[in-house]
């Protein structure tokens, strides 16, 4: 499918055809790409032959194979997709090729000629951002249209002076293509103001709200591929992680970075991080306890566990006694006490104090030195006194008494906001016997990880991608933060999909608790993947949910895309909906109130139709699956079934914002089946 006629040939690939001869250079652009596919097999076959035995020792002998296996995991082929997608044909000012064809890992000859260049490579930006007004030294752009791994189709677009911005017919359709399995990358299909996203310098935290069908996942995920590409040896140290709102959600992402060449990337969520507990707990606690109010009173509780020095310090040596007065112990204990970690503050207060004795010994003509200090700082008083006044705790010991004890509570929360009925609400009714015994909820997850931090410091990572982070309390976006202190990270999600009680309202209310009070905050309305008559259907909820954003846009008008079926019989009405959607190409998802998920399998089980019922760690095998409403944030099928959003929208408290998620995760269909009326905020 050529699009406009093509510039003369500048590289040679082309060069067994004539420009008005798009067969052939079709022809050559096949031939190019097994040239390509012929190159990599070879560069992996290479690092394969490498061998970790020239290094000197086991562990270094471990740290290169290490190495070598990601290198050669990293250079492996995907045959259901080409290698490359696009092509520049440059004007030649500088020292680069003249012909470039980008794709999604470099490749190159065995005369390091190279064949394909990285997406994510400086030359490579003309790619998405080059136009007539602007064409970065580009004298033409081609498209390439692709079925499994095999190029399919051509389009040319000239960029020279004069020329025209072109809408690609190529470029919708991949965009529409239909999909099964896990997300794909968007590479060939990333727009200009993604792609200035995607390559935001790496010390500036972005902040993405993007309504449904933006992109904005993919471009959290590109933008850590392209961070690795351009930072490798920074980011290899400290490290790059994914965090998604459930296994789930992970499971549909997965293939993504391995896709670009990226396989060392760590992906998961809040409770892989935190720890998954999952004690039962009212929504008015967990949201209690996610507040940020929470911080300052774990602060105080950690600092109460400090007592008053009543006595001094005896240190024996020998015939020698070296006392340190009580009034000399509380002055270090106060000294120290909130300018340092707790952890770290105990082993400062023992040197502190063996200090003191080594000052004593000097005043008596002796001469000690580290050692000396050393060994009085493990010595026996020196120990019973710390913990006497300085006990070792863990984060669990103290919120079991903070939670379990009332007039301890009341103490660490004197000075915050938290009232006395607040309190109160906080307080377990029938606590364990003891900390080791005790249930932990997933709000209490986030309050263990603030205690850890006071304690001892919390390593921090090069760079977090966090996805759906509106959802996340003030406590859970404190622990994140703590886990990026540099600032580089990837924000994403939208405000109108909070669906938890604690959801956030602003995105600078958000940043403001990951502590990244300079993060720039870009907005994506216009979708590319919802239709637009599905996604102006679903923002009629907007007003409701998110009163202060704007409505999205689509640019796929999608007639025909939305289907609402009042139905007497609800079985009935989804066997057949389910029937007419498993005659077209493409993934369906059948979304319902979690409560009525097994009513749903049980129907599609009686129409014959194979079918996955996704669970919270739930990696689908069939190309049919049943979704709880509360699962369905961040996955897209072709097409979707939503059954009775009254019983969606009536689940919890934000069960409109729920019901938007699920009506927004449509790529081709929406069909809505009612047997009750639409929520008034719909019709």
């Amino acid at each position: 499918m050529p699009g406009h006629q093509l510039a003369p040939d500048i590289s040679g690939d082309d060069s067994t055809s004539h420009p008005d001869d798009p067969a052939g250079v079709l022809r050559a652009e096949r031939d190019h790409l097994t040239a390509s596919r012929a190159a990599l097999r070879a560069m992996r076959e290479h690092a394969q032959s490498l061998s970790a035995d020239a290094a000197g020792d086991w562990v270094s002998q471990q740290v290169l194979q290490g190495l070598l296996d990601q290198r050669v995991a990293a250079l492996a082929d995907h045959p259901d997709t080409p290698l490359f997608f696009g092509r520049l044909d440059r004007a030649g000012d500088d020292d680069l090729p003249l012909t470039i064809h980008v794709g999604r890992r470099h490749v190159h000859d065995d005369h390091s000629r190279p064949l394909v260049i990285d997406w994510r490579a400086p030359v490579s930006r003309a790619f998405y951002q080059a136009r007539p007004s602007d064409p970065m030294g580009v004298l033409r752009r081609r498209r390439f249209g692709f079925h499994g791994g095999e190029l399919t189709a051509y389009e040319d677009e000239p960029l020279d002076q004069g020329a025209t911005l072109q809408e690609s017919r190529i470029l919708t359709e991949e965009i529409e293509r239909p999909r099964t399995g896990p997300m794909r990358d968007i590479v060939a299909t990333i727009q200009p103001d993604q792609d200035e996203i995607v390559r935001a310098e790496v010390t500036q935290t972005v902040c993405v709200q993007g309504a449904p069908g933006t992109g904005k996942t993919a471009v959290g995920l590109h933008r850590a591929a392209y961070l690795l590409f351009t930072h490798r040896e920074k980011l290899a140290r400290s490290g790059v992680m994914i965090i998604g709102p459930n296994r789930a959600f992970l499971s549909y992402i997965s293939s993504v970075l391995p896709a670009l060449g990226e396989v060392k990337v760590d992906q998961t969520t809040v409770a892989g991080i935190l720890g998954d507990h999952a004690a039962p707990e009212a929504p008015a606690v967990a949201a209690l306890k996610g507040d940020a109010r929470m911080a300052p009173v774990l602060r105080r509780a950690l600092w109460l566990h400090i007592s008053k020095p009543e006595e001094g310090l005896l240190i024996t040596r020998g015939v020698n006694r070296f006392r340190v007065p009580d009034h000399e112990v509380r002055e270090i204990v106060a000294s120290l006490r909130g300018t340092t970690r707790y952890g770290p503050g105990r082993a400062a207060l023992a040197q502190r104090l063996a200090h003191a004795v080594l000052v004593r010994m000097e005043q008596r003509g002796e001469s000690p030195d580290d050692r000396v200090q050393d060994a009085v700082a493990r010595s026996k008083p020196v120990k019973q006194l710390i913990d006497q006044i300085w006990p070792r705790v863990t984060p669990q010991q103290v919120l079991f008494r903070l939670l379990s004890d009332g007039d301890f509570l009341a103490a660490a929360a004197a000075k915050s906001d938290l009232t006395a009925e607040e309190c109160q609400r906080l307080l377990w009714a029938k606590p364990a016997r003891s900390w080791k015994s005790a249930r932990w909820s997933a709000a209490d997850a986030a309050l263990l990880d603030e205690l850890a931090d006071l304690i001892e410091r919390t390593p921090t990572l090069g760079h977090v991608v966090v996805d759906e982070a509106q959802d996340l309390s003030a406590m859970q976006l404190r622990a994140l933060g703590r886990r990026c202190r540099t600032g580089s990270a990837t924000v994403l999600g939208d405000l109108a999909q909070g669906t938890t009680p604690w959801s956030a309202r602003s995105w600078e209310e958000v940043l403001g608790h990951l502590g990244f009070t300079e993060g720039a905050v870009t907005e994506l309305t216009l979708g590319f993947r919802v239709p637009r008559e599905v996604l102006d259907f679903a923002a009629r909820l907007l007003p409701s949910v998110a009163p202060t954003l704007a409505a999205p846009r689509s640019l796929r008008p999608g007639a025909g895309s939305l289907s609402l079926r009042r139905t007497a019989d609800l079985d009935a009405g989804l066997a057949a909906a389910a029937r007419e959607a498993a005659e077209r190409e493409g993934s369906i998802g059948v979304i319902a109130a979690d409560a009525s998920t097994d009513a749903v399998a049980a129907v599609l089980a009686a129409t014959g139709l194979p079918h996955d019922l996704l669970g919270p760690d739930g990696v689908p095998e069939q190309r049919v699956s049943v979704i709880p409403a509360s699962l369905a944030k961040g996955l897209e099928y072709d097409h979707v079934i939503v059954v009775e959003p009254a019983d969606i929208a009536e689940a919890e408290e934000r069960g409109l914002a729920r019901l938007y998620v699920v009506l927004t995760r449509a790529v081709t269909s929406l069909t809505v089946l009612h047997t009750r009326d639409l929520p008034a905020e719909l019709t």
